[in-house]
């Protein structure tokens, strides 16, 4: 990855986000671990993934498990209450003035990204599901971003269908998780990153606001 390998003013108008700690400002299976009382459990779970010391699939699976039993009702008031990220309304209608497609690839769940995906007007929307049955979670999900690296083939697949080369795309993203989209993306910008997603960024946004991407991106197109 490397700025080099996009040509200045010849982009692919795709820019491909994370949800949690990018576009909104918390981690939905913290927040319903939260809900669910397993909140020490599921956060160590998640820190460690997130920076990369266990695998992502194992983990999702592990956590999910702990919020067997939350009712559906408590899971979609716990999720409703989250916030956008600072800037995010902003860098939305900057980034739709210059004409790019805009993506969301989550690890989260359908309860939050729907939602989020509306208030943003996202072009494209991955997430994955948590099962319900009688009204309750089962601690079971499914879905497009359940494996190591299903960012990866969804971001090839959202490349394809818009006629160009991942490598002439934008990425933003936070954690481990997203070390397959800044690999094979022309322009990763790092959000607040976790250390180990430092090293594979062009640029590292250290402030808890969105709108510092706007500059970047101006300076990409110039």
């Amino acid at each position: 990855m490397s700025s080099d390998s996009i040509s200045t003013g010849n982009y692919s108008k795709l820019i491909v986000f994370d949800m949690d700690s990018t576009l909104i400002d918390a981690e939905c299976i913290d927040e319903l671990a939260r809900a669910a009382g397993v909140i020490d459990k599921v956060a160590g779970i998640t820190e460690r993934a997130m920076n990369g010391e266990i695998d992502y699939s194992g983990a999702l699976t592990e956590r999910v498990h702990l919020l067997k039993g939350l009712e559906l009702n408590v899971a979609k008031d716990t999720l409703n209450r989250i916030s956008l990220m600072p800037g995010a309304k902003e860098l939305m209608s900057h980034l739709r003035s210059r004409g790019y497609r805009i993506a969301m690839l989550s690890g989260g769940f359908t309860l939050a990204s729907d939602r989020i995906g509306k208030l943003l007007n996202i072009d494209y929307v991955f997430s994955n599901e948590l099962i319900v049955e009688n009204g309750c979670l089962t601690g079971e999900v499914i879905g497009p971003m359940t494996e190591d690296r299903s960012k990866e083939l969804v971001f090839e697949q959202l490349s394809k269908e818009n006629g160009v080369e991942p490598e002439d795309c934008i990425v933003v993203g936070d954690g481990a998780n997203d070390i397959c989209l800044f690999e094979r993306s022309g322009y990763g910008i790092a959000f607040n990153p976790k250390p180990i997603l430092r090293k594979y960024a062009d640029v590292l946004i250290t402030t808890k606001d969105l709108a510092a991407v706007i500059p970047v991106i101006d300076s990409l197109e110039r």
